[in-house]
């Protein structure tokens, strides 16, 4: 065990008031492709960048084309939670962890086993009419073809947070008071580049920063312990006593 693992397993077992704040590279791990690596979804050809595509905009003016890209490269039903998941889950069973705060959009930790998961950019598990509000799943979507519809003849929208939407506020302040009141701050698998999710960490004014990325982050100056190893690699060598 290295010394940055020996010491993130001393702050665990010290801590029972602990917050994990995630991003693509939680998910990557479990084959999800991420937006920003060299073969993330940014970096793939398509007839318009997937910035554009994955706007409320685009969607509501060529949802057919958002149909195509969204059934092709979102919804991920073959991924499983990797070490990381698996271990968050362990954790909050334990009395550890109190929140997992995701930009990530895939359920996986929710798959782990993981209750207290706020999704601030929302979830491809829940689909809505935009009409009437029936709930659609998953599987409705994946199976669905051109612009899936409700019965009552309204267009059905995921409940995910598109560019140039607003967050949940629920979802926000849920995720403030858990950050605010945090002992420990882990901060996984984020370039945290994206805002306004990104800005939640500046509500942390608790013991110790934790900073758990493969790539540098501008929150690294501020960590009290910095590893840049994958993160799954990172959680499968702790201990939940």
């Amino acid at each position: 065990m290295s010394e940055a693992i020996a010491k993130f397993q001393e702050l665990i077992d010290r801590y029972d008031n602990l917050v994990f704040f995630g991003g693509a590279g939680v998910s990557t791990e479990s084959g999800i492709p991420d937006f920003r690596s060299v073969d993330g979804l940014y970096n793939q050809k398509y007839d318009y960048p997937p910035e554009t595509i994955l706007s409320h905009t685009f969607f509501m003016r060529k949802p057919e084309e958002f149909y195509r890209f969204y059934r092709d490269k979102m919804l991920c039903d073959t991924a499983k939670p990797n070490a990381a998941h698996l271990k968050l889950a362990e954790l909050e069973r334990a009395g550890k962890l109190r929140a997992v705060v995701t930009q990530n959009i895939d359920n996986l930790h929710q798959m782990a086993g993981s209750k207290e998961v706020y999704e601030l950019h929302g979830s491809v598990y829940r689909n809505y009419c935009m009409k009437c509000g029936k709930f659609y799943d998953f599987q409705y979507m994946k199976s669905s073809e051109g612009v899936p519809a409700c019965e009552c003849g309204g267009m059905i929208k995921p409940d995910v947070v598109l560019y140039e939407e607003g967050l949940d506020n629920e979802t926000i302040n849920k995720s403030v008071r858990a950050i605010a009141n945090a002992e420990v701050l882990i901060i996984g698998g984020t370039s945290l580049a994206v805002y306004p999710a990104a800005g939640l960490i500046d509500y942390f004014k608790g013991e110790h920063l934790v900073v758990i990325n493969k790539a540098p982050t501008p929150r690294d100056r501020q960590a009290d312990l910095l590893i840049q190893e994958p993160i799954g690699q990172v959680f499968s060598q702790i201990q939940v006593k």
